[in-house]
């Protein structure tokens, strides 16, 4: 039991970091219009503000979810408030995901913030803020979709956002340099929001199910990277032997 525990938490924490990149870009976009001297603390400040708002839309949606007594009947299943949450949260994650794949796919970037304009240090936080509740559902719903366990809610966000603030860089880095783990993590979206929708029609998708094909596709995916780059180093390696066979030609 002690395993799913860890496992369930360290999926949520590398998911809510890959879903939080865009988060952390869009804050440094924010943050840049201000003079050098002030952009460090607008960063700092936006994914305080973050982790502050995850965490308070989080007990609102738990306190939400324990309202389950029926309101109405629908194809002979009860409907509460409960699952009326559930629903919306799930259409909500399969549309954003599916856009979001489809800019991707499309090559749009889908920026709805790239026309925002800032002058003043308190401007840049109020947009900030209104962006962290914009990228706060989707992170509420995902944990909310993932586990049942509260705490382990309140502790990936927590973890998630103090590893934002040491290492956003380096992780953002990644993730642009290895786009196929951002469609990963939007495929999974897409299964999480499949999972909330049944549960909310009241057929639940056991998590070790969603665990597995999770754990899977990024076996795969990680398999993948490490055969592309071999196969880079093998054809630069050719690439090399072919101009000093070609060198060695000429010479003689």
């Amino acid at each position: 039991m002690e395993y799913q525990i860890i496992i369930s938490l360290a999926t949520l924490i590398a998911l809510e970091i890959v879903l939080g990149i865009d988060n952390v870009i869009f804050i440094s976009i924010l943050a840049n219009r201000l003079p050098e001297n002030q952009q460090k603390k607008a960063r700092l400040y936006g994914l305080i503000m973050a982790m502050v708002l995850r965490l308070a839309l989080l007990a609102s949606v738990v306190w939400i979810m324990k309202l389950d007594a029926d309101l109405f009947t629908l194809f002979n299943q009860g409907i509460s408030i409960k699952d009326l949450i559930l629903i919306a949260g799930g259409l909500f994650l399969l549309y954003k995901s599916s856009a979001e794949i489809y800019h991707k796919v499309e090559g749009e970037q889908g920026n709805q913030f790239k026309n925002i304009k800032a002058v003043t240090f308190a401007q840049v936080i109020f947009q900030i803020l209104i962006m962290d509740m914009v990228f706060s559902i989707d992170s509420i719903i995902t944990a909310i979709g993932m586990v049942k366990e509260i705490w382990i809610m309140y502790v990936a966000i927590i973890v998630t956002v103090l590893l934002m603030l040491v290492a956003a860089e380096p992780i953002s880095n990644f993730v642009n340099k290895h786009p196929s783990f951002k469609m990963l993590a939007l495929s999974f979206l897409l299964l999480i929001g499949f999972a909330l929708v049944s549960e909310g029609f009241g057929v639940e998708i056991p998590k070790g199910y969603i665990y597995f094909s999770m754990a899977f596709s990024m076996m795969v995916s990680v398999f993948q990277m490490r055969a592309l780059k071999n196969n880079n180093q093998v054809i630069k390696h050719e690439h090399y032997k072919e101009g000093e066979d070609k060198l060695s030609k000429n010479m003689l």
